[in-house]
């Protein structure tokens, strides 16, 4: 095999060629290839192999604890976070693994290497409050009120990722059966995902009687800006931070994955399962909703507490003269 195939940034590129060809979006093929990068700048400047087969335990050890102890983010000098150490340690795994399913190496070094614990954060949600203001802000707002309404609305009755939702046509919109197709999903994968009675009504006056007209026939985007152009993720992302400021919300980042977190935790609430939770998200596996299931298994309590059916059998004259102490 020539020398110059096993050269790191050579196999870099073919493993981006091999991620595009099994349909991985575009969003996880620039972490993967900006995270390798950064390893193979970290063995350059250590003096260390750049050719795959030289690269062992040692050198990836020692490029994970610079992680943890030295590595920075660039736009303000904070130390990576033990999430942003698991993303790039997953992502020597999926190199590597590849590496040796193609044959350029023989033993895989990552395969005794762990992916460093990290803490579980707890997810904060918005409140029912912090909800009506948003609405009400949205409800007295000229212009796009009624279309920033209708994205408050979606999110947090479906769970949408905002690259989802800037993605929706008017033909992936079906009133009539309370869905909509998501066609932009993760990992290039379909579903349908189910919205509620009053979601569906706010999206029929949006496209009915608010919705701007299009700049070109060629536009088919459900939610667009003034000048008739699809609404961009970065668009959704700036709107909502405005309307949390305006509606005066604190405690909790008002951002499109902390709608999707409350859509998660209130489906859960409200008695929902994580078997349809997973496949309303779009989670490949139920490793994440279990996630939310442990995350909200306070509030879960709070609401069996409530709601739970031996206790509720409490005035049953059948049941409850067993049961007294």
């Amino acid at each position: 095999m020539n020398n110059n195939s096993l050269d790191l940034a050579n196999l870099i590129e073919g493993f981006r060629l091999s991620c595009q060809t099994e349909g991985k979006s575009l969003k996880t093929i620039d972490w993967y290839i900006c995270f390798l990068n950064k390893f193979g700048q970290f063995l350059k400047q250590n003096q260390m192999p750049n050719h795959v087969e030289e690269i062992d335990k040692t050198h990836i050890r020692a490029f994970i604890r610079y992680l943890q102890t030295e590595a920075k983010i660039p736009r303000n000098g904070a130390a990576l976070s033990p999430a942003t150490v698991q993303g790039y340690v997953r992502t020597l795994k999926a190199f590597f693994s590849w590496l040796e399913r193609e044959g350029y190496i023989i033993t895989n070094p990552m395969i005794k290497i762990p992916v460093p614990k990290a803490p579980t954060k707890v997810i904060d949600t918005f409140s029912a409050e912090q909800i009506g203001r948003l609405a009400e802000l949205c409800h007295r707002s000229n212009g796009d009120g009624y279309r920033n309404l209708s994205i408050i609305l979606l999110m947090l009755d479906s769970g949408i990722r905002v690259s989802e939702m800037t993605g929706i046509t008017l033909g992936d919109v079906h009133l009539e059966e309370g869905s909509i197709k998501i066609s932009a999903g993760k990992g290039a994968k379909e579903r349908i995902v189910p919205i509620g009675s009053l979601v569906q009504r706010s999206l029929w006056k949006y496209i009915n009687h608010c919705r701007p007209q299009p700049l070109t026939q060629a536009v088919t985007r459900l939610f667009l800006n003034p000048k008739g152009l699809p609404l961009t993720r970065n668009g959704v992302q700036q709107m909502l931070r405005r309307c949390g400021r305006r509606a005066g919300i604190t405690g909790v980042r008002c951002s499109p994955h902390t709608f999707r977190h409350t859509f998660a935790k209130n489906y859960l609430l409200n008695g929902g399962d994580i078997f349809s939770l997973q496949k309303i998200l779009g989670h490949s596996s139920l490793s994440s909703v279990r996630l939310y299931l442990n995350l909200f298994a306070a509030d879960i309590k709070k609401q069996h507490q409530r709601f739970s059916p031996v206790d509720n059998l409490a005035g049953d004259r059948r049941i409850y003269p067993l049961i007294k102490v």
